[in-house]
């Protein structure tokens, strides 16, 4: 059973805000790159940011030495889309998202390969192979089945 008490209310209230951020940024897309509501999605994506983990925490992971470059670009990028730049922006924002998050998509990667819809998805050889060129910590985790085909020996 999992407990709950690491998810207190001000956590809660975080995630919701990172929900809603990431929802409204999706959202400025599909209404072919909306800038308010990008730029609103950017607003509430570093609020609920820092409600999860903290301010202190948030600041502290934005200006690790290991991150400086991707908090660059993603901060840069939520500039370019309020001065109206959206699309270079929204471009900016992905590649700095991805710099900043890359090393926690394989736990994610984990976590979706055991939700019973998701883990068949992800074990489709097109998309497998694709996630395992895009996740540098060695992508998906190779079945039974795999590691004998391979040659590799447990």
């Amino acid at each position: 059973m999992l407990s709950s008490a690491w998810l207190t209310d001000q956590r809660k209230i975080g995630l919701g805000l990172t929900a809603f951020g990431i929802f409204f940024t999706v959202l400025g897309m599909i209404m072919l790159f909306d800038r308010g509501l990008i730029a609103m999605g950017n607003l509430l994506f570093l609020a609920g940011l820092a409600t999860t983990i903290g301010f202190q925490s948030t600041l502290v992971f934005f200006t690790k030495k290991k991150n400086r470059k991707g908090s660059a670009f993603y901060l840069g990028g939520c500039v370019l889309v309020v001065y109206g730049w959206t699309i270079i922006g929204l471009a900016l924002e992905v590649y700095g998202f991805w710099l900043l998050f890359c090393e926690f998509f394989p736990t994610a990667l984990q976590f979706f390969r055991r939700m019973p819809f998701m883990g068949r998805i992800l074990d489709l050889p097109i998309i497998k192979t694709i996630i395992n060129r895009l996740a540098p910590m060695g992508g998906l985790p190779t079945t039974n089945f795999q590691a004998d085909t391979n040659g590799y020996k447990r």
